[in-house]
């Protein structure tokens, strides 16, 4: 009988574990029952309701009806200076084959965006405008063309969105692609700079131009080795954001030059002029001996003429400073750095130069077709323009409409849309709005929001007299006209 006390005992102990085991788990349920009811709360209790994250990707962003009306302002400078040169557009895909975008771009390829295998081709965001183009030319067998090209392009970049630099942007490209006499293409790229600048009003700026046979031909008279000669550009190209220092800096420690080396490209680099600057390099005893940086500074004395026939001289800067870090560079490089009316430098909005190699990179037989062009930065612009924009008490008008048609009275809904459908298909930019029996209050204030200039108002008398009265918004000045000539007066006062 003991051991059946003793087994009765130990279930006894048993069941109290066993029951304390249950109470745990329990209590350990209810905590994980309270943290998924809580994950459900932060969802907003609809169970399996995803809720988004509401913002837009990295070195991106959306553009509001008054950011999207300064920015067609823009294009619209922009597409009237390229078509006023002769220009025409093209469009070209978005992604390329990886290979035709590889080893274009120098230190830069490694911002270029690469995509996910689709169906057997490795595939990337294009990274500009310009090796599209060169692709373009060599794939269609084009040997002379003047066009223009506005479209986004791509690059893995550190973003800085309040100085215009973003991972998705527009390029608007202009490029002679040609064998012609030398400089004459060039200096008309640099006279399209200057213009739409001129045009767009963003302060005080400076066009530099440097040649890349001077800029090699220079490293060569300082004892670079030739395998160097790029990544070197690429440092020197850096010398707008960082000083002399820095960038002497860099050259030794990281890309392996001598001091001595390096002070020989500084005291080059640190020289600015005119036609009278290349006509003192030519006599430069150790860079008169480089028959590369010879024939660099011929050009240049050529383009300065060019240019002075143009009337651009005063805004353009011989810098030897200028590298351009892109790769695919031959022969006279540009730059625009600017500063608004504050004085603060903007960056470069503008650039571009000569690039007579890359269409016969993507020949079969490796023909040329020597090609020069522009890149007109539109983020960097925009930028300006729109902090311009809110400094200044004036509004931004996001709409073209010239007319509202309103109507005094009641039950005139009919008339309304009779009349806003004839204005329609005479080409005015009409409004009428959404409602049965509107107040005429209400429509000249929709009028005074949204800076429609004109109302045409309809009521019993002036439809029984064949008349609609004709209202300036900002004046409030009325005149009764003949519906005959509505078109006519509409246009007359808002063209």
């Amino acid at each position: 009988m003991a051991d059946k006390a003793q087994l009765q005992e130990a279930i006894k102990t048993q069941g109290e574990v066993v029951r304390k085991l249950k109470s745990e788990k329990a209590s350990k349920e209810q905590v994980k029952v309270a943290k998924l009811l809580q994950l459900k709360a932060q969802l907003g209790g609809d169970e399996g309701k995803h809720v988004f994250v509401l913002k837009t990707a990295k070195g991106t962003r959306d553009y509001n009806p008054k950011q999207m009306a300064i920015r067609e302002k823009v294009f619209n400078i922009i597409i009237s200076c390229f078509k006023r040169h002769g220009a025409e557009t093209i469009d070209s895909p978005v992604f390329e084959l990886k290979e035709t975008l590889t080893g274009k771009y120098g230190e830069d390829s490694k911002l270029i965006y690469d995509l996910k295998d689709q169906g057997g081709e490795l595939l990337s965001l294009r990274y500009d405008l310009t090796v599209p183009f060169a692709r373009y030319l060599a794939m269609n067998k084009i040997t002379n063309i003047k066009r223009y090209h506005i479209a986004k392009v791509y690059r893995r970049d550190n973003p800085a969105m309040t100085r215009g630099r973003y991972r998705e942007f527009y390029q608007c490209d202009f490029d002679i692609a040609g064998q012609y006499d030398a400089m004459i293409p060039d200096a008309e790229c640099l006279k399209i700079v200057y213009e739409i600048l001129n045009e767009l009003d963003l302060g005080d700026f400076r066009i530099k131009v440097n040649d890349r046979r001077i800029l090699d031909g220079m490293f060569a008279v300082c004892g670079v080795p030739d395998e160097k000669f790029r990544t070197i550009c690429s440092t020197v190209d850096k010398l707008d954001k960082m000083a002399w220092e820095d960038v002497k800096k860099e050259m030794v420690n990281e890309k392996g030059l001598s001091e001595d080396v390096a002070d020989r490209i500084g005291e080059y680099v640190s020289m600015q002029g005119g036609q009278d600057l290349a006509e003192r390099l030519l006599q430069d005893p150790k860079l008169s001996q480089n028959k590369q940086a010879c024939a660099g500074l011929t050009d240049m004395k050529l383009l300065f003429s060019y240019l002075e026939l143009f009337q651009v001289t005063d805004k353009v800067v011989f810098d030897l400073s200028l590298a351009r870090g892109l790769d695919y560079y031959t022969g006279v490089i540009y730059e625009q750095n600017g500063a608004d009316e504050a004085g603060v430098s903007v960056g470069s909005v503008a650039g571009g130069g000569r690039y007579d190699g890359l269409v016969g990179m993507f020949d079969p037989k490796g023909r040329k077709v020597p090609c020069v062009g522009v890149s007109i930065g539109i983020e960097r612009i925009f930028s300006i323009m729109e902090q311009k924009a809110e400094a200044s008490s004036e509004k931004v008008r996001t709409t073209e409409t010239q007319v509202l048609v309103a109507s005094a009275q009641k039950n005139l809904l009919e008339e309304r849309l009779k009349l806003t459908n004839a204005l329609w298909n005479e080409g005015i930019k009409a409004e009428v709005l959404y409602k049965k029996n509107p107040k005429l209050l209400s429509q000249l204030q929709h009028c005074e929001e949204t800076g429609i200039p004109l109302v045409a108002i309809l009521g019993e008398q002036e439809l029984k007299d064949g008349v609609v009265k004709l209202r300036n918004v900002v004046s409030r000045e009325e005149v009764d006209v003949p519906r005959a000539d509505l078109v006519d007066e509409i246009k007359k006062r808002t063209l």
